[in-house]
């Protein structure tokens, strides 16, 4: 009988997002950003954990809206007291501060409550491409370098090599996680039930690397 398997709090691992807000529509892209924060883009979602990756967003004095919200798309604030009511439109929010026309936006997007805080905190807003984020984006594309350098050497080199390789690879395939092995599975294209232990998965992936 098969088990669902359910992610733990410490095999969540979390990555960087950077996207251009230069003419996109708002709605459209907080849908994009929210999936993102949320973790809905990843095969093992947990709808109780916080276990989404971390964005930034640039050139948010650029993002558009669609027909007549320029004047008829209203904010409103209170002061708490009576008659204290305030209110602008989204072409005086975009000159005051057009982040917090993004982040306004994404946070009605996100749960509300304690869950929905921790993930809004994950969002990085800038009006221009200028940011501090650098060293994490960095990383990510040299993660993603180093993996895809391995695929190119195994078409180059010769039987010999290819067997170490793939020896080096079932080892390290050996210490992943079940969250991991599926993806590697997925990018593989490899076709398996995602309830399926670790041991399958991980026999999936040596077969196809063979």
């Amino acid at each position: 009988m098969n088990k669902t398997y359910r992610l733990k709090k410490q095999e969540i691992t979390s990555s960087w997002h950077l996207i251009d807000a230069t003419d996109k529509t708002l709605g459209r892209l907080a849908t994009e950003i929210s999936k993102l924060l949320l973790g809905k883009h990843k095969p093992t979602f947990e709808p109780h954990l916080v276990m989404g990756d971390y964005v930034i967003i640039i050139n948010s004095d650029k993002v558009v809206v669609t027909g007549q919200k320029q004047e008829k798309k209203i904010y409103y604030r209170h002061s708490g007291y009576p008659g204290g009511i305030r209110s602008r439109t989204f072409a005086e929010q975009m000159q005051l501060d057009s982040r917090k026309v993004i982040e306004d936006a994404v946070k009605g997007m996100l749960p509300h409550n304690s869950k929905g805080r921790n993930l809004f905190r994950m969002l990085k807003v800038y009006t221009n491409e200028n940011h501090p984020h650098a060293s994490q984006l960095f990383s990510k594309v040299q993660n993603n370098n180093t993996s895809k350098k391995i695929p190119k050497t195994l078409k180059r080199k010769s039987n010999e090599l290819q067997d170490s390789v793939v020896k080096e690879n079932k080892n390290d395939f050996s210490k992943m996680t079940k969250p991991e092995l599926i993806e590697e599975a997925e990018k593989l294209n490899l076709k398996f039930v995602k309830s399926s232990n670790k041991a399958v998965i991980l026999a999936l992936i040596e077969d196809a690397l063979k």
